[in-house]
C-alpha cells in the first residue's frame, strides 16, 4: 500500500511540476481595451467575426424553434379526435 502511495504521489508531483512551467501571454489589457472601447457595436458582438456568426447561428435556432412550437401548438389543437 505505501508504495502505491508513494508512486502516485511521484505522478502527481511530476505532472504539476511540467504544468507550471508553461508561460502564458497576458493578453487581459488588449481586451479590456478592445471590450471598453465606445465603437457603437454591443458588447456581445465585440468579440469579432465568431461573436457575429455564433449570436446570427443562435437568433435562427431561436426564431425555427418558436416557428416550429408555434406550428406543432396549432397542428395539436386543430386535430379531429377519432373515436
Amino acid at each position: 500500500f505505501y508504495l502505491l502511495f508513494q508512486g502516485l504521489r511521484q505522478i502527481s508531483q511530476r505532472t504539476i511540476s511540467t504544468a507550471s512551467r508553461r508561460q502564458f501571454e497576458n493578453r487581459v489589457p488588449e481586451k479590456q481595451k478592445l471590450f471598453q472601447e465606445d465603437n457603437g457595436i454591443p458588447v456581445h458582438l465585440k468579440g469579432g467575426v465568431m461573436d457575429a456568426l455564433l449570436y446570427r447561428v443562435t437568433m435562427g435556432l431561436t426564431v425555427f424553434g418558436k416557428a416550429d412550437t408555434k406550428i406543432f401548438m396549432l397542428w395539436c389543437n386543430f386535430q379531429r379526435a377519432t373515436v
